[in-house]
């Protein structure tokens, strides 16, 4: 009897466990279908390394790339692909009880409580019906924004802009930051309002995470009846959307290789296009390895900073970066407690703001590390893809196609 109940102690495993277990599965199924000749576009099979990084980069919502997206796979690669940054930008769990829940069958109490850890809720309680609408909001946002792509794309690609559309979408939305229709990402689309517009917007919802739960009535009639975390996530991007656009905007101004010759409309849309999408977006419409050393460390900054707790955004989220300043400044004006909104902030919440942001540049630095003993690429390139990679954004000073080299 004791060792029937340990084995069953071995086998069991924490939510966590079972998160990144499910991711692996995802990666190992979703490269042996990209190394299938059918998967690429000249009809022979892609090193099976190439379809192992993008099928990684694809789940984890990344964006870097070894091979171009557009012209290495066929439509099936493509399809692929596309399922797997729908599956990671949803989450491997959330996608299986949204089947478990179309196909009418009942999610039990474990599940339910895996739920409650995915989506970091404080109880179970209306957690199918929030699970309903966050799959249900996707698709409807990611629909929408499809349709007004194919305003663009269409005209210019005729019936494959259709397709192209979905795939920006899903991507945008999810901040994959992958696209099919040229090596140099968004750069052809600079100065085109609409693409600009509507990837911008799909990257931000994406990002913001599903924050719309905290709201405490059907309407978002004013600002005081969000909860704290909806308010922290809503004033942090905004402050990073309009203080990243300005600095671009300064230290890209007389750029040669990027916006001296932009008008200065273009210069706006481009500073804000870079401001958005270094939020884990990984979208381009100017030249990252263009970029002043300047410009490069703050996109750094935003790359670390990430999107928000809950959404398809990566980094080390603005809710964290929130609470770990003003813990800081707390500390160093002798406060007891951390107030933000009015609200004390608890202790516990601060302590994995230490966590989190010390993890991520632990990573970040080894990963540099040991990138710079393989390469002999520049230091800020290097600290770039690092970052991009490591906060899972998918911006790229050209470093990461040339390490397969």
């Amino acid at each position: 009897m004791e060792c029937v109940m340990n084995s069953k102690k071995i086998i069991q495993l924490s939510t966590t466990q079972k998160i990144m277990l499910s991711f692996l599965c995802a990666i190992l199924v979703g490269s042996f279908l990209l190394a299938l000749p059918i998967s690429s576009a000249t009809g022979e099979a892609v090193p099976y390394i190439d379809a192992l990084f993008t099928a990684t980069t694809s789940i984890c919502v990344t964006g870097l790339v070894t091979v171009p997206t557009y012209s290495t796979w066929s439509v099936w690669g493509q399809i692929v692909i596309l399922f797997l940054i729908q599956l990671g930008g949803l989450g491997v769990i959330t996608v299986m009880y949204g089947v478990m829940m179309g196909l009418h069958r009942r999610l039990g109490l474990g599940n339910r409580w895996m739920l409650q850890d995915v989506f970091n809720l404080n109880n179970i309680s209306g957690i199918v019906r929030f699970l309903r609408k966050v799959l249900i909001g996707t698709l409807v946002v990611e629909g929408c924004g499809a349709l007004l792509y194919m305003t663009v794309f269409v005209p210019g690609y005729g019936l494959r802009g259709i397709w192209i559309s979905i795939f920006n979408a899903v991507s945008a939305f999810c901040n994959a930051g992958m696209d099919i229709m040229a090596e140099d990402s968004l750069c052809g689309y600079v100065f085109q309002p609409m693409v600009n517009l509507v990837t911008m917007l799909l990257i931000i919802l994406g990002g913001l995470g599903y924050i719309l739960k905290n709201i405490r009535s059907q309407k978002l009639k004013c600002f005081r009846l969000l909860t704290l975390h909806s308010k922290i996530a809503l004033t942090v991007t905004g402050i990073l959307i309009v203080v990243g656009a300005a600095a671009f905007y300064i230290f890209e101004y007389n750029n040669p290789l990027t916006m001296q010759d932009y008008t200065v409309p273009q210069r706006i849309w481009a500073s804000l296009f870079q401001a958005v999408t270094t939020r884990t977006a990984g979208f381009a419409t100017i030249p990252q390895e263009d970029l002043t050393n300047t410009s490069a460390i703050i996109s750094v900054l935003l790359m670390l900073i990430g999107g928000s707790p809950v959404g398809t955004a990566g980094g080390m989220k603005t809710v964290t970066i929130a609470v770990l300043l003003v813990s800081m400044f707390a500390t160093i004006g002798n406060k007891e407690d951390a107030e933000l909104f009015g609200r004390n902030i608890p202790k516990q919440a601060v302590n994995k703001s230490v966590a989190v942001v010390g993890m991520f540049f632990i990573i970040a630095t080894l990963s540099a590390i040991l990138l710079s003993a393989v390469t002999e690429a520049d230091v800020i390139d290097i600290v770039y893809e690092t970052v991009s990679a490591t906060a899972t954004v998918g911006l790229s000073r050209n470093l990461t196609s040339m390490l397969n080299l």
